[in-house]
């Protein structure tokens, strides 16, 4: 027998044990016990390999009914399909999941565009002159690609077929090899869009917009570690990561590009400008021509229109209440209206001694037959108005504006619409002064492309070229997904439509559109939505089955005797779903266990948000770690007979410890996760 299922039935084996050592004899147990009993029933048949989704549903129903049976016999069964019922049609009305199809649809649809290839090569070329390109291209393409599907499974696969034969040829080592695809295929479950965060979000109430805003610099830092990992090992080891050779390096350049080289310069921008009146231009179109100085002057053309958007952002004029014509609440509209008509010029009312006049009030109140004291009414003496003066809320409006505001008064008002071609004067707000820290950016930016014109040659254009039609199309898409979600656009339903319309479009452009393709992505994304909503249904059922069985309470009263600090609580939680991470996957870990943490987080003063994060980037072990390491077996089905699945287990060993390494920095700097929430949401 392998040593897998070894260690797999060792880890079963030590549940059922120490259910058995912990919980009470069975004549003292009570239905908190039960619940406990239940859970590590679950996780047993779970790994054993029955359907998680039917395992959850069928545990909770039938531990439903024994909770409701000690409490009221008759009524048991019609208790336990009534909470079903209510369970299934909670989870189905949650407008959160809806996103989930939406999200795989359109990684589906760009799994079949076929453009892993394009992204693998040109990353290759890009990164050529880096310790270890190949495996570093492998991470980024990782990365990129994992970001744009989410599916693990199908990035594992593909890259193991496209960049594993390319490393080992190379005589890169098992080991590493193995570890950059399988580490870098996971990311897809943390760096947004990732349907992790969506379910994490759905279970434990929190935002998936926040999770996805403090989820992008996490899932960042952890690529960068992994890069920065491979150039060191590939620097200290050559012999893991064998360098590049000139001419696996070399770029081939079209017929433009080698009379221009020929001619005397090698780098692009001024071979291009000497090229518009050169010789070497006689046979070559001016379209042509003026099209490739316009794709080496894009990312010139990129910073200016950034500097552009900064400088209307920090200059745009604060914003100014708009004033004009309105009348103030109270008495005060009053007040002025009687000043204004007793003001010089205007007419008023002589005064006649013995005429006619108002009497006072209270006699007009004698007169009526009551002698009743009239109410003040919530005024002492003169009334005040209950809001501003109109000359006092324009001048407290923009104090600081040099234009003054004209509000109108009624006469003025009928006048401007006797006259219509009678102008008002209007408050016309002044930009604000440009900060000094945007002169040092542009600066910076044009030092920087300066620098960067200056070295980039024809060969760096033929691989920009590259870029642009194989990476640029992918992060745009990303980035358009993400930019309407953190920036409040769209919701992440949204946001996966508008996805999978972009996936459609790429596919379509790729010309990789046809009626098989959408049949397999629409067979696939209901296969997968199926699975997801079929497991909250059961992890729904479950939870409240361990609820009326009070496993929660008896799990809080446990976890609140031992007094802990938040930073204690918080190494015992990352420490027990690390552990949870090698016999069970990330569906069931979230699912079953996080409504067991969600509760005690307020107790310690901890931010479910935050705590998110951490469980994301320590959800990564799932998939690397033995026995379950579905990456792995994902990689071993693709992999050359050579290659077997104890080397694959040790090249993801040190990717986890990286993985370790960064729970650890997001624990120490909050900011990391914390900070891009905290600036768009405050």
């Amino acid at each position: 027998m392998r040593r897998e299922v070894w260690f797999g039935l060792t880890i079963m084996a030590g549940v059922v044990l120490a259910a058995f050592l912990l919980l009470p004899p069975f004549e003292s147990m009570t239905n908190g016990h039960v619940g406990l009993l239940m859970l590590a029933l679950v996780v047993v048949a779970i790994m054993l390999g029955f359907p998680t989704a039917f395992t959850l549903m069928g545990m909770g129903m039938v531990f439903a009914w024994f909770a409701y049976q000690s409490e009221n016999p008759s009524l048991a069964v019609q208790q336990t399909l009534d909470l079903m019922v209510q369970r299934t049609y909670a989870v189905m009305a949650n407008d959160v999941l809806i996103s989930i199809p939406l999200f795989v649809f359109m990684g589906y649809l760009i799994e079949r565009a076929n453009l892993i290839e394009k992204l693998f090569k040109s990353m290759h070329l890009a990164t050529a002159r880096l310790p270890g390109s190949l495996a570093v291209a492998t991470i980024i393409t990782c990365a990129i690609f994992a970001t744009a599907t989410g599916i693990v499974g199908a990035v594992v696969t593909l890259m193991g077929l496209l960049a594993l034969p390319a490393m080992l040829k190379a005589g890169y080592s098992v080991q590493l090899s193995a570890g950059a695809i399988t580490a870098g295929g996971c990311l897809g479950i943390l760096i947004p869009p990732s349907v992790m965060l969506i379910v994490y979000g759905a279970t434990a109430g929190v935002s998936v917009v926040k999770l996805y805003a403090g989820a992008f610099f996490p899932g960042l830092m952890l690529a960068c570690l992994y890069i920065v990992y491979v150039v060191i090992l590939a620097k200290l080891k050559p012999k893991m990561a064998p360098p590049m050779s000139a001419e696996e390096r070399y770029v081939p350049l079209p017929p433009l590009a080698t009379a221009i080289t020929e001619s005397g310069t090698s780098k692009a921008l001024s071979g291009l400008l000497g090229a518009l009146k050169g010789k070497c231009n006689a046979h070559v179109p001016m379209g042509t021509l003026l099209g490739q100085l316009g794709i080496t002057l894009l990312p010139a053309l990129v910073v200016a229109g950034a500097l552009g958007l900064a400088y209307m952002q920090l200059t745009a004029p604060l914003p100014v209440d708009e004033t004009e014509g309105v009348q103030a609440m109270g008495f005060g509209s009053f007040d002025s209206a009687e000043d204004s008509s007793a003001g010089d010029g205007g007419l008023a009312e002589p005064e006649v001694d013995g005429g006619l006049s108002e009497p006072p009030a209270d006699e007009a109140l004698q007169s009526l037959g009551g002698d009743f004291e009239p109410e003040p009414m919530g005024f002492d003496a003169a009334p005040e108005p209950m809001g501003l003066a109109a000359d006092d809320a324009v001048k407290t409006a923009a104090p600081s504006a040099p234009a003054t505001t004209v509000m109108a008064t009624p006469t003025a008002q009928s006048a401007a619409a006797a006259s219509p071609n009678a102008t008002t004067p209007v408050a016309v707000a002044e930009r604000q002064p440009t900060p000094n820290s945007y002169w040092v950016a542009v600066v910076i930016c044009v030092a920087g492309l300066a620098l960067f014109y200056a070295f980039f040659s024809f060969a760096q254009l033929e691989i920009f070229k590259m870029l642009l039609g194989s990476f640029f199309p992918l992060a745009v898409m990303i980035m358009a997904v993400l930019g309407t979600i953190v920036f409040g656009l769209a919701t992440p339903t949204e946001a996966a439509a508008m996805g999978s319309m972009g996936g459609l479009l790429l596919a379509a452009a790729y010309r990789r559109l046809n009626m098989t393709v959408m049949r397999e992505s629409v067979y696939l994304t209901a296969k997968t939505s199926a699975m997801v909503c079929w497991l909250f249904v059961g992890s729904s059922i479950f939870s409240a089955a361990f609820a009326l069985l009070g496993g929660q309470d008896l799990v809080n009263t446990w976890v609140l005797s031992m007094d802990l600090t938040p930073v204690q609580f918080m190494i015992m939680a990352q420490v027990i779903i690390f552990l949870l991470g090698w016999p069970l996957e990330w569906t069931e870990i979230i699912v079953i266990f996080m409504p067991i943490f969600i509760p005690l987080l307020p107790h310690f003063g901890i931010d479910p948000l935050f705590f998110g994060l951490l469980v994301a980037l320590n959800l990564q072990t799932a998939f690397l770690s033995p026995p379950v390491a579905m990456s792995a077996f994902y990689l071993k089905g693709v992999s050359p007979p050579h290659v077997t699945l104890n080397q694959i287990f040790a090249g993801m060993l040190p990717f986890m410890g990286i993985q370790v390494v960064a729970i650890v920095l997001l624990y120490l700097f909050p900011a990391i996760g914390l900070w891009l929430p905290q600036v768009l949401y405050k």
